[in-house]
């Protein structure tokens, strides 16, 4: 007789946080001798993953978040910053 109950399935709905997301991706480009600003910049830009290494697996992190959430949390801290060093 076949077992009738129904399986669960469970995807994880947490939301990486981009913060983290950008400083890990930040590190591994600087460990791999790359400009991370310029590289980032040009995978904002153009949505080529190719633009981050896929060393300690930066590339697949950075597909884990949409580009403009990335553009959002480094404009947001730029405009918070940015307050503290106008005079």
């Amino acid at each position: 007789m076949e077992n009738q109950e129904t399986m669960k399935f469970e995807v994880d709905t947490e939301r990486p946080e981009p913060k983290k997301i950008i400083m890990s991706v930040y590190a591994a480009l600087m460990e791999k001798g790359y400009n991370p600003i310029n590289q980032i910049v040009g995978y904002i830009l153009s949505g080529d993953p190719s633009y981050i290494t896929s060393y300690n697996g930066a590339r697949s992190l950075v597909r884990k978040v949409e580009r403009d959430e990335i553009l959002e949390e480094l404009t947001s801290f730029y405009v918070n910053h940015a307050d503290n060093q106008t005079s």
